[in-house]
């Protein structure tokens, strides 16, 4: 087991950082969690939020200092430790110095801090335990885990600290931290909301508490407009299907994002909203044309740019209207540096979505792809495969003068710049104390319920089917998800009363199981059935859309929530009453509880159509629809 982070270390490590730059180390009250008095931010500096536990005590740095100690910092770097800036790295285990055999095979090495020794990379990426990784345990273990690796990076090469990063989107989708960690709604569930101030807090929450253990980055908000109802890779991800509301939101949520203490990224550029095919597993092509990008995929990134977004992250999405090579974007020189970098301005950091994905794998074997990347102008090559292959690619191509010094040079200047206004330098670690209390805090809590349950939309509600009544009743749970299922029969079944009854028919249920809860709806008085079609694959939610026909033909009282996208009441639009949650997590499911009785009202608004499903010109309900009781 690793030993805490030892504060003498702390101190030398920092302080010899610092003294590379000129600047003062951290205070030993900084790294103990005591907070002296905090010096004014200095103009044009970035926003610097409650998450960030030693951020605003750090040394004030004026533009031109940043650009003077980041060109002086790149002339003492080799071209080794340069080409190192650049990849951003997945490593396996919970602690800095603890073995893991999936080190040694991608790597070469057994321990993540054998693995930034060894690469110097600019970056690492945390996992929980479903990819593989399992980085994020509890607060504590994260926190002694990001001490750990920036210690590791400050005492090699060029002493660089690490960004640290994650993709925290929020929602039960895209999530990496998990409880106590507080869990928030996701994008679609915050636009429902239509609270600017939802946006923000959520945002700021999840800041906060990444920045107390030490992930500097943030892969959020996503940018995206889901015009597509049957995107399988965005959907929820998305704040809704209007441009202007998610180019609102997401410049919200980048500044929340800032002031809870993280670096915010904006994703997917040029935009993956509309398409029917996931980039994880192939290459989608996005059909607009320049003018509909204008008017529908580009103003999200847009606002972005002007709120002051440090990243934006590309797409692996071919988009033939900005490159009629149809090179994927993250590959595309017309998009990543002609459109982004010098049409629209930005000159922040821009990152590759994983180049282990399948949009980016199947056309370029892991000694292209980084090369290509970085060619298109790309600054951060993110989950590189083959990492010793991909790092000896871009090493090579700069060698052979296939990428120049000065292109090389302007990417890492660019990384270095945007650790030096991060205060990395001078603040690269985090008071594992601080973590555990800031982390899952009873405040965060709270906002985060209140922020659910006013996303929870009523959709439909014939001849009054909601709210329950109050007299006894007995409730069949049934639909798909084991575990949302659980959480709401547990929710509803705390009421005097009320006796749960839970039957789990899958996402393609079969004829026995729709004839098994058929026969248990009759011996009710109220079935609740959770819906998700977008787990049911190819099927498209076809068998639960029959499962819940054939529990309205019972005649009993029938509730539906579609908890992933609302679109799914598409298939059954005669359904006596419908809700849409956004998320399956457990705060969805103790939400939706209190509106299905009441406690609650629905106070969310649908930011997307949705369309009838035999003819989609034909919105079934529209952007803005919502019942109340």
């Amino acid at each position: 087991m690793q030993q805490p982070t030892s504060r003498r270390h702390v101190l030398a490590a920092a302080a010899g950082a610092a003294a590379a730059l000129g600047v003062t180390s951290p205070s030993a009250s900084a790294l103990s969690g005591a907070r002296p008095a905090a010096p004014a931010v200095p103009a044009g500096a970035p926003p610097v939020g409650r998450g960030s536990a030693y951020a605003a005590h750090a040394p004030r740095m004026s533009s031109s200092a940043v650009r003077a100690r980041a060109a002086a910092l790149l002339r003492r770097m080799s071209l080794e430790q340069k080409v190192g800036q650049l990849f951003v790295v997945e490593i396996y285990g919970q602690a800095a110095d603890t073995e893991h055999a999936r080190n040694r095979e991608l790597y070469g090495v057994a321990t993540p801090a054998q693995v930034i020794e060894k690469y110097r990379p600019g970056g690492v990426i945390y996992f929980d335990a479903r990819r593989g990784p399992d980085n994020v345990r509890e607060p504590g273990q994260i926190a002694r885990l990001s001490n750990g690796l920036q210690r590791a990076a400050l005492r090699s090469g060029a002493r660089v600290p690490l960004l640290v990063s994650i993709d925290q989107e929020g929602g039960s989708v895209v999530y990496r931290m998990l409880e106590p960690a507080t869990q928030l709604p996701g994008n679609m569930a915050l636009a429902a909301t239509r609270s600017t101030r939802d946006v923000h807090d959520s945002a700021d929450i999840i800041g906060t508490e990444l920045a107390a253990v030490g992930i500097n980055q943030n892969y959020a908000p996503v940018a995206d407009v889901n015009v597509n109802p049957a995107n399988p890779v965005i959907g929820v991800r998305s704040f809704g299907s209007d441009p202007g509301l998610c180019a609102e939101y997401v410049s919200v949520a980048v500044r929340g994002y800032h002031e809870g203490g993280v670096a915010s990224a904006a994703k997917h550029f040029p935009g993956h909203g509309d398409t029917d095919m996931d980039s994880h597993t192939g290459l989608p092509e996005i059909k607009h044309t320049r003018a509909e990008l204008d008017r529908i995929d580009l103003p999200p990134f847009r606002a972005a740019i002007r709120r002051g977004v440090d990243t934006i992250m590309t797409a692996h999405i071919v988009v033939p209207s900005l490159d009629p090579s149809r090179a994927p974007a993250t590959m595309s020189h017309p998009i990543v540096t002609g459109l982004l970098r010098k049409e629209l301005g930005f000159d922040g950091l821009i990152a590759t979505d994983a180049l282990d994905m399948g949009g980016a794998t199947g056309d370029f074997p892991p000694d292209v792809a980084p090369v290509r990347a970085f060619q298109a102008g790309c600054d951060q090559l993110v989950l590189a495969p083959k990492l010793d292959t991909a790092f000896r690619a871009v090493l090579d191509a700069v060698r052979t003068g296939k990428i120049s010094q000065q292109r090389l040079d302007s990417s890492v200047r660019r990384i270095l710049e945007h650790k030096l206004r991060r205060r990395l330098f001078t603040q690269p670690y985090v008071s594992e104390r601080r973590a555990v209390r800031t982390v899952g805090s009873k405040r965060h809590r709270a906002r985060a319920r209140e922020i659910t349950e006013r996303s929870i939309t009523l959709i439909r509600n014939e001849s009054g089917a909601l709210p329950l009544p109050d007299s006894p009743a007995t409730v069949l749970i049934t639909g798909w998800g084991a575990t949302p299922l659980s959480d709401l029969a547990h929710a509803i079944g705390e009421r005097r009363g009320r006796r749960t009854t839970t039957l789990e028919t899958g996402a393609v249920p079969t004829t026995a199981k729709i004839a098994q809860a058929v026969e248990a709806a009759r011996t009710h008085d109220v079935t609740v059935v959770l819906a998700n079609a977008a787990a049911a694959g190819k099927e498209n939610g076809a068998a639960q859309a029959e499962l819940i026909k054939a529990l309205v033909a019972t005649g009993t009282r029938v509730v539906v929530a579609g908890v992933r996208l609302p679109y799914d009441i598409r298939r059954f639009p005669d359904v006596p009453a419908y809700l849409a949650t956004y998320s399956y997590g457990t705060p969805a499911m103790l939400a939706l509880a209190r509106v299905l009785h009441g406690e609650t009202r629905p106070q969310g608004k649908l930011p997307v159509a949705i369309p009838a499903l035999d003819t989609p010109g034909r919105p079934l309900y529209p952007f803005g629809h919502g019942l109340h009781y």
